[in-house]
């Protein structure tokens, strides 16, 4: 797969901010959509993010009257030294970061996919405003933060921060996990401002990718590479294994029946209601208790402090990373999804491949699909663990009155 180079396109500013009538709130930025690279001394290579052979993309309105999934893939600068605690404490590695050239240490892939409900207000605005706040919150912010969420009340009453609690109290500095917490709820704090949240919020899970080598390479490049997911809700990202195409999940259902969250709601008896299908809804209306938006539903328990989880990748034993919202993972398998995107040339091809076979198994909901390549590309070895299985749904699936409603 041959990666191109094009020159420098800053991302523009948007006019979310002027529709909303709100401030522009992440000032200063230096996210774009590439990655800057070393060809050699004096020369810099750059990544188009939003080229189709560098990450893929692939979304469908579904049946639904509007499209309320949104998604991000640009380029962020963060402090490295913020990851250090993280390696050395989570992955027992020693890691310099000050080997890499300044130019370069501090870039992140920031691939960010968003599932609205209500409206598609809470997961525009975290399209377009998210990875800022990822690149300027700072410890300052979290009091005020705070302050905020135990104005809810309720399940709020007497939140302290949770992993930002020590920061709070002046005993630590910010990381990688309590940066990635801070704008989730510094975000949501913003998009709490405006009137359709209320009625309307978004589940968010953000992949942030950190290559380890020194020089510097891209991450579709990187032999070790530091993953981290933070995520609310229940899209799904899952790692494509090189041995057998292996998926591993990185990602858990926040669902109020779930064990995790049972647990943490638990002070909140009563709020679990099952309808006629023998769904679950937290308060009646709410299938994730975990997200953004939903200020109604803050009280009881709904909240956008994200679950984070940090892995070690040694390049070229993964393949890719498959980020899709519940259009897709109500349909298809974690395996069926990254199998799908094995044989395919280019990852553009690999997430519309995923969308096709879930619209072509009848999936009426708005679906997106994301396809972030790694060193691992194009080498899965063995067999397609559900090609048979997938042939037999689609087999199944012919002439069917949810096929012929797509």
């Amino acid at each position: 797969m041959v990666f191109p180079i094009v020159s420098h396109h800053v991302l523009a500013p948007t006019s979310w901010q002027r529709l909303c009538r709100l401030p522009l709130y992440c000032h200063a930025r230096s996210f774009c959509d590439y990655l800057r690279y070393p060809i050699s001394q004096h020369r810099n290579g750059r990544v188009p993010l939003h080229s189709p052979k560098v990450v893929g993309t692939a979304v469908s309105r579904g049946n639904r009257p509007y499209q309320e999934d949104s998604h991000t893939v640009a380029a962020i600068r963060l402090d490295p030294e913020e990851l250090r605690p993280t390696i050395e404490r989570k992955l027992g590695l020693h890691w310099n970061p000050r080997k890499v050239d300044s130019e370069y240490d501090g870039q992140f892939l920031f691939a960010g996919i968003y599932d609205g409900h209500g409206g598609p207000t809470t997961s525009e605005y975290l399209k377009n405003e998210l990875h800022g706040w990822f690149e300027n919150v700072n410890k300052s912010q979290i009091p005020m933060v705070i302050s905020w969420a135990k104005e809810f009340g309720g399940y709020f009453k007497r939140f302290t921060g949770g992993i930002l609690a020590p920061l709070a109290n002046g005993t630590d500095t910010l990381n990688l996990e309590t940066r990635a917490t801070l704008a989730f709820l510094e975000a949501d704090r913003n998009v709490c401002e405006l009137q359709e949240s209320y009625k309307s919020g978004a589940t968010a899970s953000v992949v942030l990718l950190h290559p380890l080598e020194s020089p510097y390479v891209p991450f579709y490049l990187s032999h070790q590479l530091v993953l981290t997911v933070a995520h609310c809700g229940d899209t799904r990202v899952l790692l494509c294994s090189t041995d057998s195409g292996t998926v591993t999940r990185m990602t858990e259902v926040h669902h109020a029946d779930t064990h995790s969250e049972a647990a943490r709601l638990r002070r909140m008896a009563g709020g679990l209601v099952t309808d006629s299908f023998g769904e679950s809804r937290w308060m009646g209306a709410l299938e994730n208790t975990r997200g953004l938006g939903d200020v109604r539903f803050k009280p009881f328990g709904v909240t956008p402090e994200p679950e984070i989880r940090t892995k070690l990748l040694r390049g070229s034993e993964w393949a890719y990373i498959v980020m899709v919202s519940d259009g897709i993972s109500s349909i298809l398998s974690d395996q069926e999804i990254v199998d799908l995107a094995r044989d395919a040339p280019h990852p553009q091809s690999a997430a519309q491949s995923i969308l096709k076979f879930a619209e072509e198994l009848g999936s009426e909901d708005n679906a997106s699909v994301l396809v972030i390549p790694l060193a691992g590309w194009g080498s899965i070895r063995g067999p397609d663990k559900t090609k048979e299985l997938r042939e037999y749904r689609s087999r199944q699936a012919v002439g069917s009155e949810r096929q012929r409603r797509t």
